[in-house]
C-alpha cells in the first residue's frame, strides 16, 4: 500500500511523444509474449480506447502450486488504486451533501491528534500530517492478524502526526482508512456494501469486490517474490487496508471503472474536476503522471507481493490497466512498453540477461560514498540482484550484461567493479562512484 522509491521520489513514464492511438496487437503480443517466456512477470493488461476493450492479454499463473493460468477474469489484489474507490464514495457524499471538503475529522473521530484542524479534503490529499501506519516499525509482525477498528484507531491515535495539516504532501495509508470509516459512519453501510451499490453495480464491475482471504472466491490470484521457482508471499488480512487498500478487481474492471468515472458516470462534474486538481503530485484520490507530452490521471498500488497501475488519458480517450501477482521486470518498464505499443512511440524489446549466481554474489556489500546522504546495500535474493538505500525498501536490479545493472523505476544503473570494491553509480546525468566497505 505504499509508494516505493529511491532517490528519485516518484515513478514518472517519460518518453517521446508519438502521434498515433491505435494499439499495436502483434507488438503487444511480442512484448508480453517475451515476458511470460522470460519468467518476467505475471498479471494481466487493459487497453480500452473510446469505452471499448481493444487489448487484453495476461501472463503467468494465479496460483503457482496448482498450476492455475492468469486470464482475463483473474482478481487480482489492487492495493492503493483502492484509494481512487474511496475517494468516488466520498466525492458522491459530498454531491449529495452529506459531507463537504471542509468537514472536520473531529466531527467523527475527535480522539485523533489534530482532529479539529484536519479535513476531509486534507484526507483526501493526504496532508493531513497524520502518521503512515503501515510504516510503523512492528507492523509486519501484526499485518496478518485480524485487527479491530477500535484496534486501528488505538494505533492511529498513539502514532500522531508528523507536521501540521496542509502543511504539505506526505502519502499515509491512515488518510484512506479513516476516509473509509468515516463513508460507513455517514451512510450507516459497510465499505464491501458502498463498493457494491455506488460504484460496481453502476459501472457493470462483475470482477471487483471487496477483498477477504485469497482464494474465497474462484479466479482470485496469490501473489509471489521473483525467484526460480516464484515464491509464495506473506498475506495481509483484509481487516487492516480497508479503504487504503482492500480491493479486488480484474485488469478489465478497473479500466472499466476509469472509463465510467472520468465518464461522468459516479460524481458530478465538479467532483470530478476537484478530484483530478493536482496539488503536490496528488488530487484528490488521483496520481497526475506524464508520458512524453501527454498527461494522465490515475494511481499505482502494492499490497504484499501484488503490484498495479492504472492511468486514464483524458485527450486520447484511453485507459491502460496493468495488474500483477508476481514482479521480476518493473511494473513500471512494463506500462512503458504497454504504452508505447498504444501510441506508437519506439520501443525496444528488453534483452533479459541471467548472471551466474557466484558473480552476482560477487558484488555483494555496502557501498558508500562521500557526495552521497545514503549508502547502498548490494546483496543476492534467490537469482535476483537486490540494491537497498538506508533507510529506503529495497529493490530489484536488472543485468544489462555482467558488471552493469539497472532499476529503471528510478532511472539508476549501476556498474560494477568487484576486484576494485567499488561500483558506479549513474542516475540523471550524475556519476558517482561509491566504495564498497
Amino acid at each position: 500500500m505504499q509508494l516505493r522509491s529511491f532517490i528519485v521520489l516518484l515513478i514518472l513514464l517519460v518518453t517521446l511523444p508519438g502521434q498515433a492511438q491505435v494499439a499495436d496487437k502483434e507488438k503487444l503480443d511480442a512484448f508480453f509474449d517475451l515476458l511470460d517466456e522470460k519468467d518476467q512477470g505475471m498479471g494481466s493488461v487493459s487497453v480500452f480506447i473510446d469505452g471499448e476493450e481493444v487489448y487484453t492479454r495476461s501472463i503467468g499463473m494465479s496460483d503457482v502450486k496448482k498450476d492455475l493460468a492468469a486470464g482475463p477474469h483473474t482478481r487480482y489484489r489492487i492495493g492503493s488504486i483502492s484509494k481512487t474507490f474511496t475517494a468516488t464514495l466520498i466525492m458522491q457524499l459530498v454531491d449529495e451533501g452529506k459531507l463537504t471538503l471542509d468537514t472536520p475529522l473531529s466531527e467523527f473521530y475527535p480522539d485523533i491528534p489534530n482532529a479539529e484542524k484536519i479535513t476531509i479534503e486534507h484526507l483526501l490529499r493526504h496532508r493531513s500530517g497524520l502518521f503512515n501506519f503501515t510504516s510503523a516499525e512492528d507492523y509486519r509482525k501484526w499485518m496478518e492478524s485480524r485487527e479491530s477498528k477500535e484496534g486501528l484507531l488505538e494505533k492511529f491515535i498513539e502514532n500522531g502526526t508528523v507536521f501540521e495539516p496542509d502543511g504539505k504532501f506526505e502519502y499515509s495509508n491512515t488518510n484512506y482508512v479513516l476516509l473509509g470509516f468515516i463513508a460507513e459512519d455517514v451512510t450507516r453501510n459497510s465499505y464491501p456494501e458502498l463498493l457494491e451499490a455506488r460504484i460496481t453495480s453502476k459501472c457493470g464491475l462483475t470482477d471487483t469486490y471487496y477483498g477477504q482471504k485469497i482464494g474465497t472466491k474462484e479466479g482470485e490470484a496469490f501473489s509471489y517474490e521473483a525467484d526460480k521457482p516464484w515464491k509464495k508471499t506473506t498475506e495481509t488480512d483484509m481487516s487492516i487496508p480497508l479503504g487504503a487498500g482492500g480491493v479486488v478487481s480484474s485488469a478489465t474492471d478497473i479500466s472499466k471503472y476509469f472509463v465510467c468515472l472520468f465518464g461522468g458516470d459516479l460524481v458530478s462534474d465538479e467532483s470530478l474536476e476537484q478530484m483530478m486538481t493536482i496539488v503536490d503530485g496528488y488530487g484528490l484520490g488521483l496520481f497526475s503522471f506524464p508520458f512524453g507530452e501527454r498527461q494522465a490521471f490515475g494511481h499505482n498500488g502494492g499490497i504484499d507481493g501484488f503490484q498495479s497501475s492504472a492511468g486514464y488519458f483524458p485527450d486520447d480517450n484511453v485507459v491502460v490497466s496493468y495488474l500483477s501477482n508476481g514482479v521480476n521486470y518493473p511494473i513500471n518498464s512494463i506500462m512503458i512498453g504497454t504504452l508505447s505499443y498504444i501510441f506508437d512511440v519506439p520501443f525496444d524489446l528488453p534483452a533479459f540477461i541471467e548472471v551466474p549466481e557466484a558473480t552476482l554474489d560477487a558484488y555483494a556489500g555496502t557501498y558508500s560514498s562521500d557526495a552521497l546522504p545514503i549508502d547502498l546495500k548490494i546483496y543476492r535474493e534467490g537469482s535476483k540482484l537486490m540494491g537497498q538505500g538506508t533507510g529506503q525498501p529495497p529493490f530489484p536490479l536488472s543485468a544489462v550484461n555482467d558488471t552493469t545493472f539497472k532499476f529503471d523505476q528510478a532511472g539508476i544503473t549501476l556498474i560494477f567493479s568487484p576486484e576494485e570494491n567499488k561500483l558506479e553509480l549513474q542516475q540523471g546525468g550524475q556519476n558517482y562512484e561509491m566504495t564498497r566497505e
